[in-house]
C-alpha cells in the first residue's frame, strides 16, 4: 500500500499549491518576506510605530459551510473566513496585518479549494493584508466526501495610545450602525432548519420566494442570496480615523447579534438605548422570522438584522460620520445612543 491507497493524494495536493500560488502572491504587503512553501511565515514590522501592539483573532465560517457543499458554490466562505477575523481586529483600533488560513478536507478537490482560496485572497486585499500562510489537512474517513472546514488567523497592529478599550464612550455618544450584506455567518444552524422545514428551492430567485422587492442581490437564485459575503469593514473605518473622526468605541455584529456584541464596546457603567424605527430590517430577516416562526427576541439574539458594524462617536459627529461611511458605499444610520445603565442594551425584544 502507499498513502495514495489510505486516501491521500499527494500530488493533488502539489497541484493544489500551484494553482493557489497567484492568489497568494495577490495579496503581499512590502513586509511580506519569503514565499509559498517554507515551513513558516515571515513578516517584518511596519515601520512609524512608537509603541507598537500586536492583536491576534481567530475564527471560523460555520455551519454556513454546509450551504456553500449544498450549492457548490465556495468562494464566498473564504471572504467569510477573511472578514470574521478582521472585522473582530479591527474593533480596537488595530489594522490587519497578515492572515492564515487552515483547510481541512476528507479528499483534496483541487478545483474546490482554489475557489475557497480565491475568496480568502479576494478578502485579504479588500481589507489590505497579506495571506502569509496556511494548512491544507486532508483527512479521509474524517470528513463527508466533497465536505471540508475552515479557520482562520488574523494579526494586526496598533498604536498602543490608540487603542480602542470601551474607556472612551461617554454618556450621550451615538451609536452608528454600519449596514450588513445579509445575514453574514452567524446563526446558520437556525437558517438550514428553517430551510428545511420551509422546503424553499434554493435555486429560484428570491423573488418568486417572497415577492417583488425581495431580492438582497439582482441575478442571484435563493441559495446564492443566504451565501452573500460578510462586508468588510477594515479600510472605512480606518481611513475615517486618519480623516478625523473622533470614534470613541466599535462593535462587530456577529453571533449574539446586538445584545451580545455592542455592550463589549462600553464600560460597565453605560447602556445603549436603541431606536429600533432607526433601520429597515432586510427582507431576509423578515423572511426566515416568517417561515420558521422566530420570536423577535431570538431573531436578535442570533442574527445581525442589518446590522454588521457599529461605531460610537461624540454627538456633534454623528451626522459627519453617517455622511462618511455613506461615501464610502456603506449605509449608516444612528440607532441609538450611550446612556447611564448597567451594561447592556435597552429597547431591544428580550
Amino acid at each position: 500500500m502507499d498513502y495514495r491507497d489510505a486516501g491521500v493524494d499527494v500530488e493533488a495536493g502539489r497541484s493544489f499549491v500551484e494553482k493557489i500560488r497567484s492568489l497568494v502572491q495577490s495579496t503581499h504587503r512590502s513586509e511580506v518576506l519569503g514565499g509559498l512553501g517554507g515551513f513558516s511565515g515571515w513578516f517584518q514590522l511596519p515601520t512609524g510605530y512608537k509603541e507598537p501592539v500586536l492583536v491576534s483573532g481567530t475564527d471560523g465560517v460555520g455551519t454556513k459551510l454546509k450551504l456553500a457543499h449544498q450549492l457548490n458554490f465556495h468562494h464566498t466562505v473564504g471572504i467569510d473566513l477573511v472578514a470574521m477575523c478582521v472585522n473582530d481586529v479591527l474593533t480596537c483600533g488595530a489594522e490587519p496585518l497578515f492572515f492564515l488560513d487552515y483547510l481541512a478536507t476528507g479528499q483534496l478537490n483541487p478545483e474546490q479549494l482554489t475557489q475557497v482560496v480565491d475568496g480568502i485572497a479576494a478578502g485579504c486585499r479588500e481589507s489590505g493584508c497579506a495571506l502569509l500562510g496556511g494548512e491544507t489537512a486532508e483527512m479521509p474517513g474524517f470528513y463527508q466526501l466533497g465536505e471540508y472546514d475552515l479557520a482562520g488567523f488574523c494579526v494586526g497592529i496598533v498604536e498602543k495610545s490608540q487603542i480602542l478599550d470601551g474607556s472612551l464612550v461617554k454618556e450621550g455618544d451615538v451609536a452608528i450602525a454600519l449596514a450588513s450584506q445579509g445575514i453574514h455567518s452567524n446563526g446558520f444552524s437556525l437558517v438550514r432548519k428553517i430551510v428545511e422545514r420551509s422546503g424553499v428551492d434554493l435555486h429560484a430567485s428570491p423573488t418568486d420566494v417572497r415577492g417583488e422587492g425581495f431580492a438582497l442581490l439582482d441575478g442571484k437564485n435563493f441559495g446564492e442570496v443566504l451565501l452573500t459575503p460578510t462586508r468588510i469593514y477594515v479600510k472605512p473605518v480606518l481611513a475615517a480615523r486618519k480623516a478625523g473622526l473622533d470614534i470613541h468605541g466599535m462593535a462587530h455584529i456577529t453571533g449574539g447579534g446586538l445584545p451580545e456584541n455592542l455592550p463589549r464596546c462600553i464600560g460597565a457603567d453605560l447602556s445603549i438605548q436603541i431606536d429600533l424605527q432607526s433601520w429597515e430590517i432586510p427582507p431576509i430577516f423578515n423572511w426566515l422570522a416568517d417561515a420558521g416562526e422566530v420570536k423577535p427576541a431570538d431573531m436578535f439574539n442570533t442574527f445581525n438584522m442589518g446590522i454588521g458594524f457599529v461605531v460610537l462617536v461624540p454627538p456633534n459627529q454623528a451626522d459627519q460620520t453617517i455622511s462618511w461611511f455613506e461615501s464610502q458605499n456603506i449605509p449608516a444610520y444612528a440607532i441609538g445612543k450611550a446612556i447611564a445603565g448597567s451594561g447592556g442594551l435597552i429597547g431591544i425584544p428580550d
